[in-house]
């Protein structure tokens, strides 16, 4: 809010300056108006310089409060996944400095990572859904099914996810032999890239948002279309989370938005609207923990979150000996 106001008080002195310089410039006002227009000046740039002392202030704390919750990251997060595979998923797009920070703390909570896949502007491309469809039709196992009303999107998500993730322990860290040349495909035609070896299936799932949502006439088919690789995901696996920043869950476009505004989903998929933050990415963990005992949330800063982070556990007291 300092940081608006700033920029508006800003924009409106300059104005005032240049009305004062014109009016400075002729005779035909008066001195009581030249005099009220230099005093309003004069007041705004006062206003102007306080809230940029303002500004700069609450942005030394957040920078002292990032610092800090990243110091403490390790032991905030230590244990909580142990074992756990997860699978990254990313949008074109998304925040390559945020993802690898998010990776970090996933490590530190014990997780393996299996790998990343990166969905292509191709993918999520309304014009190009047919050859999608076409596609994921043409290389769908017999063991894989597509309910009737399934958009190519749809069809897509529950494919990656026949070959990114289960939700049987033991079968976790193997490759789907029913859909070995899946990912290949996808990659052949040019809807995703892939690193380290995602095959080795994960238990759970980090989706990652763009970080400018999508615009245009097809922006809420855009975002809806990573949703249902998220749904996808989560539906084949222990639990999924949407990772993103506070526009990914405010604009049309957002990919956050999207599953927000979809009743259903948000029953089962989580969501982060503040991965952009040390604080928002432990909360990731938090909310895969969550996912873990069959749970789900919204979390974050925007509007439609529950909270900013899940309800942390009371860990249980330790039994103590009496001495006798």
């Amino acid at each position: 809010m300092i940081d608006f106001r700033y920029h508006l008080v800003s924009i409106v002195a300059i104005f005032l300056a240049l009305a004062t310089g014109i009016v400075l410039g002729t005779t035909l006002l008066q001195e009581p108006a030249l005099e009220s227009a230099q005093g309003l000046v004069e007041s705004l740039t006062a206003e102007k310089a306080d809230l940029r002392a303002q500004l700069d202030v609450e942005r030394s704390r957040q920078r002292g409060n990032d610092s800090f919750v990243s110091a403490v990251t390790p032991q905030l997060v230590a244990g909580d996944l142990a074992g756990q595979r997860v699978v990254l998923v990313e949008a074109a797009g998304a925040n390559t400095t945020v993802r690898e920070a998010q990776q970090l703390v996933l490590e530190q909570a014990g997780a393996i990572i299996t790998g990343r896949v990166t969905l292509t502007e191709k993918f999520v491309d309304p014009k190009r859904s047919g050859l999608l469809d076409e596609l994921v039709t043409t290389i769908k196992p017999s063991t894989v099914t597509f309910p009737a009303t399934a958009t190519p999107y749809d069809k897509a998500g529950i494919l990656l996810a026949a070959a990114l993730v289960t939700n049987d322990a033991a079968q976790a860290g193997t490759v789907n032999t029913a859909t070995a040349d899946v990912l290949a495909s996808f990659e052949q035609g040019g809807f995703l890239t892939i690193e380290k070896d995602p095959a080795k299936r994960a238990t759970t799932a980090v989706v990652f948002a763009p970080e400018k949502p999508y615009e245009g006439e097809s922006a809420e088919v855009q975002a809806n279309a990573i949703v249902s690789v998220a749904s996808g995901l989560d539906a084949g696996s222990k639990g999924a989370v949407v990772g993103g920043n506070l526009a990914s869950a405010t604009a049309v476009g957002g990919v956050i938005a999207a599953l927000r505004d979809n009743n259903e989903l948000v029953k089962t998929i989580s969501s982060d609207d503040s991965i952009d933050m040390p604080a928002g990415r432990v909360v990731v963990v938090f909310a895969l923990q969550e996912q873990l005992a069959g749970e789900s949330g919204q979390y974050g800063l925007g509007a439609d979150s529950s909270a900013f982070q899940p309800p942390i556990p009371t860990p249980s007291p330790t039994p103590t000996s009496s001495g006798s």
